[in-house]
């Protein structure tokens, strides 16, 4: 089609002048429309992140405005209880409108941490970290709670290049690296339309290079968002919230127990059979868990 399009372009009717004004112009429109079918696959959801400094978190889900200072006061009161199920009741009615924020969760794993209930607490800064993955906080308070479980397993080491992945990719949300995207596509336009409109030579050079940059940070930035995204509604790990649950060598509670987990361990989900999940726990180890032992993150 676009080589029928070029076709007919030579074959116009105009001098060679309009005739190359046109072929720029398609080239930029082409340009524009498959930079916004790569950028509109990204979808900004919902979720918002306040500033972390802020207890109270305010949503503008038909919640009460007073819930969130309402629930804050509790925590500051060591009414940990009733923090907890006004948290608890502010995500309820922010997922209704899929408007569920980091700190909510964050604010909902500190009244968790405070009541003792470290599964719990850990489940939900699990929850924070997918929604906002760059937090210092969050991250500081997820470590802090896993160093009070009673698990010691070793890590199996990574690539370094998965490490590395990892460690760019979570510096940013899914919605700020899609946003990040859009920005330097704007910017990749711009250098397009320099290149193909301005005759000086040096600002043509200028774009032509500075566009290829940019169009790889833009490739990289989308690559970005959608793991990110993906890696947000995988559902493929869990928290174990009992104090005790038997890893199994199958999905039957008469097979051999092979190991023992506790409250607050992280496993990954790499299977399900009725109410089992195949998990593995972060030296390799693989066996068989019930469904009611873990609360999927």
């Amino acid at each position: 089609m676009v080589r029928n399009i070029f076709n007919f372009i030579r074959r116009f009717p105009r001098s060679a002048k309009q005739r190359n004004l046109i072929t720029k112009t398609l080239i930029f429109i082409l340009t524009l429309y498959c930079g916004v079918e790569m950028v509109s696959g990204q979808e900004i959801v919902g979720d918002t992140v306040p500033n972390p400094a802020n207890t109270a978190v305010e949503l503008s889900a038909p919640a009460s405005q007073d819930m969130p200072e309402a629930a804050a006061q509790a925590y500051r009161s060591q009414n940990y209880k009733e923090s907890i199920a006004l948290y608890e009741e502010l995500i309820a009615q922010g997922m209704a409108d899929d408007k569920v924020s980091a700190q909510l969760y964050y604010n909902l794993g500190n009244a968790y941490f405070r009541d003792n209930q470290l599964g719990k607490a850990i489940l939900c800064y699990e929850r924070a970290l997918l929604l906002d993955p760059g937090d210092g906080d969050i991250r500081h308070n997820l470590r802090f709670a896993q160093n009070r479980t009673v698990d010691r397993i070793d890590t199996a080491a990574n690539l370094f290049l998965t490490n590395w992945f990892r460690g760019i990719r979570n510096v940013f949300s899914s919605n700020q690296w899609a946003i990040t995207g859009i920005i330097l596509f704007i910017l990749f336009l711009a250098c397009v339309a320099v290149y193909l409109f301005i005759r000086l030579l040096w600002a043509r050079k200028t774009a032509f290079y500075t566009g290829i940059v940019i169009l790889l940070l833009m490739i990289g930035a989308n690559i970005f968002a959608f793991s990110q995204k993906s890696e947000r509604t995988r559902k493929d790990s869990a928290i174990v919230m009992v104090g005790a649950a038997a890893v199994n060598a199958s999905p039957d509670t008469n097979s051999n127990q092979l190991f023992e987990l506790h409250e607050g361990t992280k496993v990954k989900i790499r299977n399900r059979d009725g109410n089992w999940f195949e998990i593995q726990i972060s030296d390799g180890s693989i066996g068989w868990i019930r469904q009611q032992d873990v609360d999927v993150i």
